[in-house]
């Protein structure tokens, strides 16, 4: 996969948001990998914040419906993650300002 597709594939995601933060599930850092095999199979590797969210389904949900706006995306398959566990050190500066987070 080439890093323009990469991108676009990330770009998808920040549309995804986390209702109870606001804030994009990249920019939170919950998303550790996209990958896109020949046959069109996205894999969203990701995690959340807990394990016991109570969001995971809208999550993925909304993951699923952001990757079909690409093309070349055929099916998405998002695979949640315990390990590594996620830290605010995974944020970006930008969603540790808007949740006033140093």
């Amino acid at each position: 996969m080439d890093a323009e597709l990469k991108e676009n594939l990330m770009g998808a995601l920040e549309q995804v948001i986390d209702p109870e933060l606001g804030i994009d599930i990249v920019n939170i850092g919950l998303v550790y990998d996209v990958d896109l095999d020949e046959e069109g199979l996205c894999t969203v590797t990701m995690t959340l914040t807990t394990m016991g969210c109570p969001l995971a389904g809208v999550l993925t949900d909304q993951v699923r419906v952001a990757m079909s706006d690409i093309p070349e995306v055929k099916d998405t398959k998002v695979d949640l993650v315990w390990t590594p566990a996620w830290t605010k050190d995974r944020m970006s500066r930008y969603a540790k300002i808007a949740l006033g987070i140093r």
